[in-house]
């Protein structure tokens, strides 16, 4: 069972939707199993580069810390490729 846990920023009601989605994406370029959790939130960002919000994706493995990453960008406009490029110093070698 794929856990998602949403903080709300200042987004749309279809965000809990897109970071759900964004969720499953993570799960899959990860390779997380059932015991893994990933979170995705928006929250204010004070960064002018990041259009007032970023997104950050915790990445919680069991017996390990959590992991962040963070793309300055709103959650709505988080693309798969943007998504693939924070999370590559997270991915495991096989």
């Amino acid at each position: 069972m794929a856990r998602l846990f949403f903080r709300s920023g200042r987004s749309s009601a279809a965000a809990p939707d897109t970071a759900r989605d964004l969720a499953e994406k993570a799960r899959a370029i990860l390779g997380l199993g059932e015991e893994s959790t990933v979170s995705i939130s928006e929250i204010a960002c004070g960064d002018p580069g990041c259009g007032g919000a970023e997104t950050v994706v915790l990445i919680m493995r069991p017996g390990r810390r959590t992991e962040a990453a963070k793309l300055l960008q709103p959650l709505a406009s988080v693309t798969e490729d943007a998504l693939r490029a924070a999370l590559a110093p997270h991915v495991e070698a096989v």
